[in-house]
């Protein structure tokens, strides 16, 4: 048997096992448990409410964590690569320097996270909500964010290098010095973002949404290669 206290020290659930590693946690009331480097490979946290919890350096490797709540979660340093995160509440849940390495986050709520340096290599992103997310110096190699919100999102020196960005929403995102090399950004909304300094080497860039050169700023963008679609 595990007792699960919360930061205060209190228990809070108790799981009838001797791990936590593919445990069954679904639907759990786990608002602000200390879980803090706890193992829960292949958990199954459906629907769980982590509201809050600390969960730094926890290994989540191919957890379970559809339509969990995770919001003001702490989970600097943790270990997501190839977990479930469909339709998952991050909101302002800090994910510092997180390994979300081939994750699902489809249709999951990132607004005002912290994803500071996180990995997210071919991760999807489709139809998320990264509203306002912090992704500085992020690694989205080969991530899928196709129809995903990323309007005023501050994504400064981060890898997009062959990202899917189609139907994607950046206006007013903050891209400078971003590795964009062949990234396609097909009928993304570009309005008033920043690309200064960015790396567009043979990307697909879509400006038709864009009214004027003062709308968007590609000071010092590398564009060589770079297939522009303009308003006629």
């Amino acid at each position: 048997m595990i007792e699960i206290k919360n930061i205060n020290g209190d228990v809070i659930y108790t799981h009838e096992g001797k791990s936590l590693e593919k445990a069954y946690l679904g639907g759990a009331a786990l608002r602000f448990a200390d879980l803090n480097g706890a193992n829960l490979t292949g958990a199954n946290l459906t629907g769980a409410n982590l509201t809050g919890a600390n969960l730094v350096d926890a290994i989540l490797e191919h957890a379970n964590l559809t339509g969990a709540i995770l919001e003001n979660a702490d989970l600097k340093g943790a270990n997501l690569a190839g977990a479930n995160l469909i339709r998952a509440n991050l909101f302002r849940a800090d994910l510092y320097r997180a390994n979300l390495s081939g994750a699902d986050l489809s249709g999951a709520i990132l607004t005002n996270a912290d994803l500071t340096g996180a990995i997210l290599e071919n991760a999807n992103l489709i139809r998320a909500n990264s509203f306002r997310a912090n992704l500085i110096r992020a690694n989205l190699y080969r991530a899928n964010l196709t129809d995903t919100n990323l309007s005023g999102a501050n994504l400064t020196g981060a890898i997009l290098t062959n990202a899917n960005l189609n139907n994607a929403n950046l206006t007013g995102a903050n891209l400078s010095n971003c590795n964009l090399r062949g990234a396609n950004l097909t009928n993304a909304n570009l309005r008033c973002a920043n690309l200064n300094g960015a790396n567009l080497t043979n990307a697909n860039l879509d400006l038709t949404g864009v009214n004027s050169d003062s709308d968007i700023d590609l000071t010092g963008a590398n564009l060589d290669g770079a297939k522009i679609k303009r308003s006629v």
